[in-house]
This record gives structure tokens, sequence and C-alpha cells, in this order.
């Protein structure tokens, strides 16, 4: 098989599977959303079939990669496929960037009157065209007055520039594991991995806490153009942190059955690769949403 240019896969079932438990998901998704009963005993259960695809199918590849059944085409074949899957992450993280841009620098001094808007009205009272929107109107109440929404900031230094660190930190424990890896040192490699997770856990300990002062203070989804923004990249990011933490506990497992060495790695270079673009993420989420 080594010889071979090109390797064809044989047929499974598991493509099938991932396919019925998206679809129940987003059965379950939407009907959730419209307030249906059944909608979130059916998104659990969609979570569910794609958890047990997951661990499935990645069962079966790496039992064929220890196997000797890949040869160097199915390597670039990895390769590319993650290189791919990160360009898209890029993107999904883009859109929201995106709109945060849109709403900070268009739609707030528009509404304010710049960019030639010669119509400014009155949009609630003490509107004021800076950002952040601190104060906005929220529910209408029985009276017909609209209660007003005010939140404070995260602190910028302080959990936020916390986690700053702990994330920029695994990224410098997880390239010592890969040079560990290379050098054929074990041990060092599996210490570098565990303080990896170890910093990756502490981080969403941490985000977890933030949130907790964040709707303590009031800053919910609800809190304006803000506040969705602000959970959106954030908790889109913790939940990529969570996947990323995962990946790495699933590598450690392998590492401690021996499943690599220094020519055949890529499993473990792949989860670096995404480990290294959260990181990256990040420093964009604190610069344009906690800092300036």
């Amino acid at each position: 098989m080594s010889n071979e240019k090109y390797y064809v896969p044989h047929g499974t079932y598991w493509p099938i599977i991932g396919s019925i438990g998206i679809s129940t998901l987003f059965v379950g998704f939407a009907n959730q959303m419209h307030d249906v009963s059944w909608g979130w005993p059916v998104m659990v259960l969609g979570f569910a079939i794609i958890a047990f695809m997951m661990f499935g199918w990645l069962g079966t590849v790496v039992a064929e990669s220890v196997g000797g059944m890949y040869n160097s085409q199915v390597d670039r074949s990895f390769r590319w496929g993650m290189s791919w899957f990160i360009f898209s992450e890029v993107m999904f993280f883009a859109a929201f960037f995106g709109a945060l841009l849109y709403a900070r620098v268009l739609s707030v001094p528009w509404l304010g009157g710049e960019y030639n808007n010669i119509y400014t009205p009155q949009l609630w009272e003490g509107f004021k065209a800076a950002w952040p929107l601190i104060s906005t109107p929220g529910d209408v109440g029985q009276n017909g007055v609209a209660f007003s929404t005010n939140f404070k900031l995260v602190d910028t230094w302080g959990l936020p520039a916390l986690n700053t660190g702990l994330l920029l930190t695994s990224g410098v424990t997880l390239t010592y594991a890969h040079h560990a890896l290379r050098a054929g040192h074990r041990d060092a490699l599996m210490a570098w991995m565990l303080a990896t997770i170890a910093l990756g856990v502490i981080f969403l300990g941490f985000q977890i806490t933030e949130y907790g002062h964040a709707y303590h203070d009031g800053l919910k989804l609800t809190s304006g153009i803000y506040g969705s923004t602000f959970y959106l990249l954030t908790g889109f990011h913790g939940f990529h942190v969570t996947i990323g933490v995962i990946m790495l506990t699933v590598i450690l497992y392998r590492i401690q059955k021996g499943h690599f060495n220094l020519e055949n790695h890529f499993a473990f270079e792949g989860v670096a690769w995404y480990w290294h673009f959260v990181d990256v993420v990040w420093l964009g989420l604190f610069i344009f949403v906690y800092w300036i």
C-alpha cells in the first residue's frame, strides 16, 4: 500500500450517520427556537448522533493510520483538508468581526448624523452615537413605557487580560510539546501537553466566571448590538476552545498509546494548527471587543 500513489478509501456508513445527526440537530434547533416542546430533546439527540459519528469515524481513521494503511498522498490530503477547514473557520469569525465593524464604524455614526445623513431622528431619550451603546431601550411595559437596558462593560485588564496571557502561554507550551515530540522526549512531550490542556481548561473556567459577572452587571444578548456581538464572538470562541481542549486530550491519549513518531505525527500537527488559530482569534477579540 505504501508504494501506491493514490489511496482509495473503503466504503463506510459514517457519512450517512453524520448526515442524519446534522439533520436531526437542525430540526430540533429550529423547533426549539419556535418554543416547540419536543425541539430540545431532538436537538440533544442530534448532538449525540454527531458525537457518536465523530468518535466512530475518527477511531476508524486512527486505526487505519496506525495499521500503516496510509501513504504520502493521504498525508498531503489530510494537510490540505485541515488547511481548508481552518480557512473556513477564519471566514466564520470574519463574518462576526465584520458585523462588529459595521455596527461600530458605520451604523452607529450614521445614526448620529455622519456620512451625510441629514435626517437624524431621536431614537430614544438620551441617545448618544458613541460606542458602545451602553444604554438601549428594552421591552415595552404595560403602561407603554420602554424600559431602559443599562449594563457595565467588562474590565479589559481583569479576566480578559488574564485569559489572554493564559492562551498565549498555552501556545508556547504546545510549541515546546511539538519540539519534544520531534526530539523523541516522551516525558517532556506529555508534560507540555498536560500543561497546554490545563491552561485551556483554566481559560474556560475564567470565561464562565466572566460571563457570570457580565450577566450580573446587565450585559446580556438582549443588550443591544454590543451585547449580541460580544456574546457571539466570545461565546463561539469559547466553544472552539472547548473543542480544542477535547482534541488535545485525544492527542495526549494517543501519545500514551505510542501512536506518533518523528515521521508520522500529522494528527498532532493538525491539532496544533487549530490551537494556534484559536490563539490568534482571541487576540483579535481582546483588541477589538475588550480593548479599543
